[in-house]
């Protein structure tokens, strides 16, 4: 049977947490800003933001660093979305994280994740575009796509900076993330910018404003606290 919420057409909204800019009909200068500056590849090269969502109408992901245990299992999660998907409805899946380029294979491989990936190691796209630094905790925010409780994910987390070839947490640890849909040109239809780590947009509200059909997530085990 066909997912309902795949038959819903796409809205513009802001799901949860701080919208991003005030006012959308217009493009913010800080996207027109943030256009120009350059992600880069796991191979090393260099392009304009802009160039992502030119053509085509894209989901930006910004993460943490690649060691946060909750981007990571967001990450898994997002890894999910059948690329089929994604063709069908003509849009592209982005995630952007702020590490050296040297780190975007190794996050894939660990995470499954097959979709395009950048980083913006001098978190200039992150300045520009207006995202938190700092975590405020609000009492209900969760994500449905991470697993691990803070005290299990934080020594996962310090285990794989321990393990690491250079012990670094491949970025800054209190830079937080967000979602953008935008595209194509300097359509804006939607904006999110994370409070904190578990403060992600679920990623069936993201697809389904994207106008991309959703994922069944619910055979995966769930935790339940006792």
């Amino acid at each position: 049977m066909a997912d309902p919420l795949a038959a819903t057409p796409p809205v513009t909204k802001q799901i949860s947490g701080q919208s991003a800019w005030q006012h959308m009909e217009e493009e913010p200068v800080e996207l027109r800003d943030a256009s120009q500056r350059l992600v880069v590849d796991a191979a090393g090269k260099e392009i304009p933001f802009g160039s992502l969502y030119k053509e085509q109408k894209a989901i930006v992901v910004f993460v943490r660093h690649f060691l946060c245990y909750a981007c990571k299992e967001y990450v898994e999660d997002l890894g999910k979305v059948p690329k089929a998907f994604l063709q069908n409805a003509n849009v592209k899946l982005v995630i952007i994280g702020q590490s050296s380029h040297h780190h975007i294979k190794p996050f894939c491989h660990l995470t499954g994740y097959s979709h395009e990936m950048y980083v913006d190691p001098k978190r200039e796209l992150y300045r520009t575009l207006g995202m938190k630094r700092g975590e405020a905790f609000v009492t209900s925010a969760q994500s449905p796509h991470v697993k691990s409780s803070l005290l299990s994910g934080s020594i996962k987390s310090m285990w794989r900076a321990m393990a690491s070839p250079a012990f670094d947490f491949q970025g800054d640890p209190a830079q937080q993330g967000g979602t953008l849909i935008l595209g194509p040109g300097n359509e804006i239809h939607f904006a999110h910018f994370d409070r904190n780590r578990l403060d992600h947009a679920p990623i069936n509200s993201i697809l389904q404003l994207a106008g991309v059909q959703t994922v069944d997530f619910s055979s995966r085990a769930q935790i339940i606290d006792v």
